[in-house]
């Protein structure tokens, strides 16, 4: 099968598009045709180890899983013999961000770990972008404990974090202050964010509005710059470390204080998390923002355009069309 193949840590350009043996399903595993996966934040980190702390689950030296893509959809083509929730041509997707597979024709996952049935009327384009972004949102959006009424701001309101978040918290009932440039504007509106604040015209720390909870999505502000504009009690979360991974030490410090907080969660993805999502995007509530379509062979120029840092949503690369 074809796939595509990281040997090395380093720049998009050691993703290299290679033929390689075809997966066997264990006995609890299902052996899934991708007809779609995405190129994210994810993936790209693994495979530049930027941060040197992945190494601790990809391997220290050189890549322990050298087929990348967390995020796949495609069909059932054969099941292990202790699989019972899923059969052969069953439409699945799906996210797996400790063995990957996605960058591949065929990949193999438990039953059990985190894959459903694709959501009725949804294409594997679209059911490809629907985890990644949105589960990082979910864990976020849960450790904050967001009420409904409650005033959230999300600062990098249009990335595949961001666009998600502004979708599932008004599912959660939270009246929603979107942050995002102009020409993502009717884009934020269409996500049915209650308020927008353009940052290419407006300074949002300098907003009148108090905020519950202020989700930093693509981490570009601070706690610092954004205390000002929390609640007595509020909480801030953002998707990066901080200068000097100061979020951590962050994390750990200003809970002890009972005021203000910075929480930074260890993100985690169950198959109820997919199922959720699944039900959420069936009732028009939750559908990913795809930016950009790829082909497999187009891997690289994919992977430098998300560390550009310039996309809206999700960004495709689909395999079987």
């Amino acid at each position: 099968m074809r796939a595509i193949v990281h040997t090395n840590y380093g720049p998009p350009e050691v993703a290299k598009l290679t033929e390689v043996p075809k997966p066997l399903p264990k006995d609890n595993e299902v052996l899934v045709k991708v007809h779609a996966t995405t190129v994210n934040r994810t993936d790209a980190g693994f495979r530049s180890a930027e941060y040197f702390i992945s190494r601790f689950w990809s391997g220290l030296l050189r890549p322990k899983y050298q087929i990348l893509g967390s995020e796949f959809a495609g069909t059932i083509e054969d099941v292990g013999q202790r699989v019972t929730v899923f059969k052969k041509g069953d439409k699945v997707f799906g996210y797996n961000d400790i063995s990957f597979g996605g960058h591949g024709e065929y990949l193999t996952i438990s039953e059990s770990d985190a894959i459903t049935i694709i959501p009725h009327g949804f294409s594997f384009t679209e059911a490809a972008a629907m985890t990644e972004g949105a589960h990082y949102a979910l864990v976020d959006i849960k450790a904050a404990k967001v009420k409904s009424g409650q005033n959230v701001l999300v600062y990098g309101a249009t990335g595949a974090i961001g666009s998600a978040a502004v979708q599932l918290l008004k599912h959660f009932g939270a009246i929603v202050t979107a942050v995002c440039n102009t020409k993502n504007i009717e884009l934020i509106k269409s996500l049915s964010a209650d308020r927008i604040i353009d940052y290419q015209t407006q300074d949002f720390t300098k907003t009148a509005q108090k905020f519950e909870f202020i989700f930093d999505a693509v981490g570009k502000s601070s706690f610092g710059q954004c205390k000002p504009l929390l609640t007595n009690k509020g909480v801030y979360i953002s998707t990066e470390l901080g200068k000097n991974g100061e979020n951590i030490l962050l994390a750990l410090t200003t809970p002890i204080w009972g005021g203000k907080r910075l929480l930074f969660p260890i993100p985690s993805i169950t198959q109820n998390d997919v199922v959720f999502l699944k039900e959420l995007a069936e009732k028009g509530e939750f559908k990913p923002v795809i930016d950009r379509i790829y082909k497999l062979d187009q891997i690289v120029e994919a992977y430098r355009y998300v560390e550009s840092g310039q996309k809206t949503g999700n960004v495709v690369i689909e395999i079987v069309k």
